[in-house]
This record gives structure tokens, sequence and C-alpha cells, in this order.
């Protein structure tokens, strides 16, 4: 099966969407179950109950995150290199913040110590607060324009420093990621976990759902105020060769609201967000938690595209030099490349979900204190 090039460039565009989409759903929770591990758990047996619903499937979940990178890498190497040279410091705070995840879930319990096992929940802490806050900075640098260009030989440039990203706006926007993926993990405590840990995780998860809301909304009021945004003036023939210099971009004021007054259904978005974000809001009051966990995987999957919507056809805005943006017409892989890769995730996405999938089924169940001290292999 061969697609043609237009048609491969917006896939792909779907497809890393579903990826991202696919991690912030599954390692959500257990990144957001290590964000609340030192505030629910008041003692050890119940701190072992909270790692103990996640043990099983982390490392399992980053397959997600592995995969997004790779299809990023893949389908759009000229992204992958600017972002990655523009983000590096960042990304390398995500990538020692990870290094506390594996190493805390195997070492924590293998020494009774209580300073010991205290070190290492403040690491798990570590592990998921970091990478969802600099994920959501991350995405609201992308709505502000990174400080990037690119020469004649289309070698990228950063011009600005680590402490630039931490900018008002990208600050909201980590707080919406940081409260989405805590608030995901306190659903998932309360669905998993024995009582009163899953008491708490209810509790927990009403003020994230909250805070979420509301940073949400501030987000949307920044960019209904004016807030600048890029609008490509000229672009080549997109079935021409990929050349992201070879476009004409402007800057102007609500610039990432035109989407949603060219193609009105993308409106769909950030309402669903917020209709689904105060549903879930009711449902974990009222303790249902497997629709609210549910429900607010649809609020998560509303806010990241609502993200994506804004930017479309941007992938990378460039604010030193708007022509050096990268879209997904002209910042894409070879025809080739991305039609092989095509038939590869159509083949492997599949069976990544059912096993997913198949592994939840097998080890589904409220984890309690007993079950952890009659079992070996727990953490």
């Amino acid at each position: 099966m061969i697609l043609d090039y237009e048609t491969l460039k917006l896939v792909w565009w779907v497809l890393v969407g579903v990826l991202l989409v696919g991690f912030m759903i599954t390692d959500g929770f257990d990144m957001g179950a290590g964000i609340l591990l030192p505030f629910l758990g008041k003692n050890d047996a119940e701190r072992r109950i909270i790692i103990n619903t996640v043990g099983p499937h982390w490392d399992g979940n980053q397959v997600w995150f592995i995969t997004a990178g790779g299809a990023l890498f893949a389908a759009w190497p000229a992204v992958y290199a600017v972002a990655f040279s523009s983000f590096y410091f960042a990304m390398m705070l995500v990538l020692f913040a990870l290094f506390f995840r594996p190493v805390g879930f195997d070492y924590r319990s293998k020494i009774a110590d209580p300073r010991w096992r205290s070190t290492w929940d403040w690491g798990l802490f570590i592990s998921g607060a970091v990478p969802a806050l600099v994920f959501g900075v991350a995405f609201g640098n992308l709505l502000l324009g990174v400080d990037f260009y690119l020469d004649d030989f289309l070698r990228p440039h950063y011009t600005g420093s680590f402490f630039d990203l931490f900018h008002p706006f990208a600050l909201i926007c980590g707080v919406v990621s940081l409260s989405m993926l805590a608030a995901h993990g306190a659903i998932w405590l309360q669905m998993r976990a024995d009582q009163p840990v899953a008491d708490r995780a209810g509790k927990a998860g009403l003020i994230m759902l909250v805070i979420m809301l509301i940073a949400f909304a501030a987000g949307g009021l920044v960019l209904l105020n004016g807030m600048p945004g890029l609008h490509i003036d000229m672009m080549p023939a997109k079935d021409a060769l990929p050349n992201p210099l070879n476009k004409q971009v402007s800057v102007v004021d609500n610039g990432w609201l035109a989407n949603y007054q060219t193609y009105s259904w993308m409106i769909a978005a950030p309402i669903t967000a917020f209709i689904t974000g105060l549903l879930t809001l009711l449902l974990v009051k009222a303790r249902r938690s497997g629709l609210a966990f549910a429900t607010h995987s649809i609020t998560m999957t509303a806010i990241i595209c609502t993200a994506a919507f804004s930017l479309f056809p941007f992938v990378l805005p460039s604010l030193s030099n708007p022509n050096s943006s990268l879209t997904l017409w002209d910042a894409a892989s070879s025809h080739l490349t991305l039609n092989v890769m095509f038939i590869a995730a159509m083949i492997f996405v599949p069976i990544i979900l059912l096993y997913t999938l198949w592994t939840y089924k097998v080890m589904w169940g409220r984890v309690t204190s007993k079950q952890i001290e009659g079992n070996p292999l727990a953490y």
C-alpha cells in the first residue's frame, strides 16, 4: 500500500499525536501516582500500596514514550534535531529525573531503613513531577515560538537560553500538564488502591482537576487576548521537495486562533476538554473511578488536540526567524521513509495496544497491604 506524499505527511502528524496521547494516558497515571506518593501514603505500608498499583505497568507504559520519540526522529528528523538542540538542558533535566524511576522501583524496598525508603519516595516524586512540568512548558514554548533559526545550509541555531523557556504562559501550560497528570494518577489510585489511600486519592484528584481546569482556562484567555501567532503567507506545492526555508511566514495577533475559524470543527477539542473535565470532577466525587478514568483520558486527549489544532500546520514555530519555522509539510522525511514506517506502524502499534490491554486484564484488581506482605515479587 503506497499513499501519496501529501497524505502521508498528514497521516504521520496524526500518528505522532496518537503516540503522544497513548503515552500521556498510560505513562501519565504512573507519573501521577509518583507525584502523589509522598503525600497520600502516610506510612510505609500505604506507600507500598501506591507503588504496587503501578509497579507491574510502568515499564511497559514507557514503550509509548520511546515509540513516540522514535517516530518523531524518523518522520520529522529536522524537528527532532532542532527540538533537542533548543531544549537540550530541559531534555537532560527530564532524562536525569527519569533515572530515579527504575532505580526507585527496584531498590526502594530492598532495605527496611525508613530514611532509605523515604529518599526513594522523593526520587519517584521527582521522576513524575519534573517530566510532567517540563512537557507542559515545552508545549507552551511551541505556542510562544522557539528562539532558533536555520542558516542557508539548514543548520539550526538556538539563540535563547534555558531560563528563557520559563515564560509565564509556558509556566501556565506547565501547571496544566502537572495537574493533569497528578489528577490522572489520583483517579488511578482511587480505582486501584485500598482504603484509606483511595479516599485520599479521590480528594487529591478533585483538587488537581480544579487546578487543571483553571489553568487551562487561563491559557485560553491569554491566547484570546491578542497573543501573537504565525501565519503562512506563501507555501510551495505540498508535493515539492521539503525545504523549511521555502515559504513566507508572518506574525499576526491571535494567529493561533485562525484554524478555529478555518476549520470550525476544531473548536470541539477545547469544548470537550471542559465538558469531560467537569464530568470527571462529578464522577470522582461520586467515587465512580472507572468512568472517571475514561472521561479524564478523553479530557487529556482533548487538551493535547487543542494545542495541536492551534499550531497546525506548524510543528516547531520559530520566534527568531518565522520563515525558519518547521511545518508538517516541509520537515518530513522522504516519501519512501514515511510509507515504510506507515506499514510498520499499522502492524506494530495494534500489537503494542493489545499486549498493553492484556497486561492490565491479567493484573487487574485493588492492591491491598495483605497482598503485598504475602507476595515476594511486590515492590
